[in-house]
C-alpha cells in the first residue's frame, strides 16, 4: 500500500501582480483605511439601495390605489342607479301587493338583486365602502351639505336626517363625498 501525500505547506504568497507588505508598514495602513472607506461606502450604498426600494413600493402602491379610485368614480353612479331601480321595484311590489306581482318581474328584481350584489362585493373587494350618513353626525370631511332643515324632535342639531346621494371611500381617501340634509 501507498502511503497519503500531503500537500507541502508552504504560502503561496500574494496574489499575482500584488507585492507583499509587511504588517505595521504605513502601507499596511493606508490599505486598512482603504478598505474600511471601501467598506463604509458598500454599506451607504446598501443603505441608499433599502430606502429606494420601500420608496418604489410605497409609490408603486399609492399609484395603485389612485388608479382604483379614477377608474371607480364613474362606476359609483351605475352602482347608484342599480340601487335605484332595486328601490322602485320594491315600491312598484308594494304598490301591485293587492293584484299580485308577475312571476317576469320577481325574475327581473331577482336579475338586478344578484348584479347589485356582485357588483357591491367588487368595489368591497377594491377595498371602497360606503359612508355612513343618515343618523350620524355630520362631518364635512365625508359629508356635503346640500340643505338644512329644522331638527325633527329627538334630534341633535348637526346630525344628518336624510341622505340624498350616497358617498364613498377608499380607506382614507373619499371618492364621492355624500350628499345630505342636515339639521339645524
Amino acid at each position: 500500500m501507498s502511503s497519503p501525500r500531503t500537500a507541502p505547506t508552504t504560502d503561496p504568497g500574494p496574489p499575482h501582480g500584488a507585492t507583499a507588505v509587511a504588517d505595521g508598514s504605513p502601507e499596511a495602513e493606508k490599505l486598512r483605511t482603504d478598505v474600511a472607506e471601501l467598506q463604509d461606502q458598500l454599506l451607504r450604498r446598501a443603505a441608499e439601495f433599502q430606502n429606494y426600494r420601500r420608496r418604489t413600493e410605497t409609490q408603486l402602491a399609492s399609484a395603485r390605489r389612485d388608479g382604483i379610485a379614477e377608474a371607480a368614480g364613474p362606476l359609483l353612479d351605475v352602482y347608484d342607479d342599480l340601487r335605484r331601480s332595486l328601490d322602485a321595484a320594491a315600491a312598484a311590489a308594494e304598490d301591485a301587493a293587492l293584484g299580485g306581482v308577475e312571476p317576469s318581474f320577481d325574475a327581473l328584481r331577482d336579475g338586478v338583486e344578484l348584479v347589485h350584489r356582485k357588483f357591491g362585493d367588487a368595489l368591497g373587494a377594491l377595498g371602497i365602502e360606503e359612508i355612513a350618513a343618515a343618523g350620524h353626525a355630520f362631518d364635512e370631511a365625508l359629508h356635503e351639505a346640500v340643505m338644512q332643515q329644522p331638527a325633527p324632535a329627538g334630534v341633535q342639531p348637526g346630525t344628518v336626517i336624510a341622505e340624498l346621494q350616497r358617498g364613498y371611500r377608499m380607506g382614507d381617501r373619499v371618492l364621492r363625498h355624500a350628499r345630505v340634509v342636515v339639521a339645524h
